[in-house]
């Protein structure tokens, strides 16, 4: 029974339940990254160049065929993709988060000492504890 038990703790534990649901988010903003890309941006693209689609282009070499319009167009799907996350997603969250209030956080100073430091536990100096300043 110990072993259900851990298994049920480990299941339940905050980061397993926080990353099912990013990993549930992420699969579902995937589908309208790519709708975005494929209904709205390549259009726009194939007004500027004219061909909307890559996958017929490839060439012959020795009776070998090389279909490199797949790959192509995987790339530039890649390359968009990329581009709308950063312009639509990662922008606006960059400048909200540094616009929001920042914590923190307090220094903890040794006795005795005229070090301070933000994580230390203990004086690097005496090596005596270390107190959160006042």
């Amino acid at each position: 029974m110990k072993l259900i038990s851990d298994f049920k703790t480990f299941l339940f534990r905050g980061n397993v339940v926080d990353l099912a649901v990013a990993v549930v988010i992420g699969t579902a903003f995937t589908a309208v990254v790519k709708a975005l890309v494929s209904d709205l941006l390549t259009p726009i693209i194939a007004l500027i160049f004219g061909k909307p689609n890559f996958g017929a282009l490839s060439f012959t070499i020795n009776h070998s065929h090389f279909a490199y319009g797949d790959f192509l167009n995987n790339v530039f799907t890649f390359v968009t993709v990329a581009a709308a996350m950063f312009f639509l997603v990662v922008t606006p969250i960059n400048a909200l988060m540094r616009a929001a209030p920042k914590k923190t956080r307090r220094r903890r100073n040794a006795p005795n000492a005229r070090t301070r430091s933000r994580s230390a536990r203990r004086c690097p100096l005496c090596t005596t504890q270390v107190e959160e300043a006042a």
